[in-house]
């Protein structure tokens, strides 16, 4: 009995990738193992802080966004390296902020991002195809934060942008591709795949 009532409260698109999306991409990628098919192994959602690093009115908005748009407390991001040009120093205090999801709400963020966020940005027309790394990690940047339904009109007072960053297994980019366009993230239509 337990186990159904774990299979309900399940995010759904874990289990879409459980159930049907894993075997059809093993089939469509050609992989002989249903091991080798493309997961998601966690999302990191981060904001640099720029110009505004020392404006502690920044640091709390920053804060209360990632806290709401992720359910989780977001951690601060130090300095590593001294640059000049961007007067900032080795061990400086927070930079930007991140959250790193997993499990569960990773899948319930994904869910969110591709059915309620990315259709409320304006003027869109899907996101990039350029934006993956060799080994199949994808990166999607929003310009800013009011496209979440989860922040009030206080919390996005002052803009900020936000990176999006899928960490991906087994992968490269094409598979990675394949992957995110299962979970129904939609990929802009060059003028090759519009023909």
């Amino acid at each position: 009995m337990s186990k159904d009532t774990s299979a309900k409260t399940a995010p759904r698109l874990k289990l879409q990738f459980q159930q049907t999306l894993a075997g059809e991409l093993q089939k469509k990628l050609e992989l002989e193992n249903i091991h080798q098919v493309p997961a998601l192994e966690k999302i990191v959602i981060n904001v640099g802080l720029g110009r505004s690093k020392d404006d502690k009115r920044m640091f709390e908005i920053v804060r209360t966004t990632l806290r709401k748009i992720t359910g989780q407390q977001p951690v601060d991001v130090i300095a590593k390296k001294s640059i000049a040009s961007f007067k900032i120093r080795a061990g400086m205090n927070t930079i930007g902020m991140k959250v790193t999801l997993r499990g569960d709400r990773m899948y319930e963020f994904l869910d969110r991002l591709t059915n309620i966020v990315l259709p409320r940005v304006r003027d869109f027309h899907g996101v990039s195809a350029k934006a993956f790394d060799p080994q199949g990690n994808y990166s999607l940047g929003l310009i800013e934060q009011s496209v979440f339904p989860e922040l009030t009109f206080e919390d996005i007072a002052q803009a900020h942008g936000l990176q999006i960053n899928f960490v991906i297994n087994n992968s490269n980019p094409t598979n990675s591709r394949a992957l995110l366009e299962g979970f129904g993230i939609p990929f802009e239509k060059t003028g090759k795949e519009s023909n």
